[in-house]
């Protein structure tokens, strides 16, 4: 999937400073809106007020990841015994995509996908770059200029081959060619690494392509059903502001706990 032009950013035109375009200035206000209430420590920016708009009490949530997989195998029970190749996305949604592959009987592997971070916003996307190189350009891509993007570019890939170095000492990966292929995430927010995904594996000319996330706005959502072949999603709110706010235990997954998912030593379901 690598190519000649891994690396290059497919804009139209070239990179545009932020302090110079009056445009770009107005989106990063406006990021700065988006963020401003969220924890900066959480890696998904979860707000720290939620009651302004909507009660905790309300809206659906989840006790865990794993609550959450066992909902999307249930939903997904009509491809067991077809041996479906679940890849999930690093690193939070792999433990979720091996609850999925042994309750389907299918395999497991990842899909390597980064978000490239918004300038000064790291938790805000503002694309994606997959393994071959390729960037996804999110709707704030114009905030940042192009030293910026080449160096978050830089950054992201070198994450991704380290994790692919890391993570084929688990299992090799697997060839999506001619499989029902199910991407796994535990939620997405403006939906740029999971469309890099999407597209990253349709370039291996997969049966069907299949999304399982358990939580994403509508406007995000939309984007994903116009490219996958099936959308299996939990929970689709009116109110979103981050993955986090609708699970009770968001912890880290390490790449320790990454690489004991990889095994091919299904575990029961």
């Amino acid at each position: 999937m690598r190519d000649a032009d891994a690396g290059r950013v497919n804009t139209d035109g070239p990179g545009r400073r932020s302090d110079a375009n009056p445009t770009a200035d107005a989106r990063m206000e406006h990021m700065d809106r988006h963020v401003r209430d969220a924890d900066p420590h959480s890696g998904h920016g979860v707000p720290r007020v939620l009651a302004r708009v909507q009660s905790l009490e309300s809206m659906m949530r989840f006790k865990n990841r794993d609550e959450a997989a066992k909902q999307l195998a249930g939903r997904l029970a009509a491809y067991k015994g077809q041996k479906p190749l679940i890849l999930g996305v690093p690193r939070g949604a792999v433990p979720m995509a091996r609850t999925i592959a042994d309750a389907l009987e299918g395999e497991l592997d990842v899909v390597l996908v980064r978000k490239l971070r918004a300038p000064g916003q790291p938790e805000l996307a503002i694309g994606a770059v997959d393994e071959a190189g390729t960037v996804l350009k999110g709707h704030y891509f114009d905030v940042a200029d192009e030293e910026y993007l080449r160096e978050e570019i830089r950054t992201q890939q070198g994450v991704i081959r380290a994790r692919r170095e890391m993570y084929t000492r688990a299992q090799k990966a697997i060839d999506p060619a001619g499989r029902i292929v199910v991407i796994v995430d535990d939620g997405i927010a403006t939906g740029s690494s999971m469309l890099a995904a999407i597209r990253s594996v349709r370039a291996c000319k997969p049966r069907k392509l299949i999304v399982a996330i358990g939580v994403a706005p509508a406007q995000s959502l939309a984007q994903i059903e116009a490219e996958a072949d099936e959308v299996v999603c939990l929970y689709a709110p009116a109110d979103f502001y981050a993955v986090g706010q609708f699970f009770d235990d968001f912890s880290e997954v390490t790449d320790d706990m990454v690489v004991t998912a990889l095994s091919r030593v299904a575990r029961a379901a």
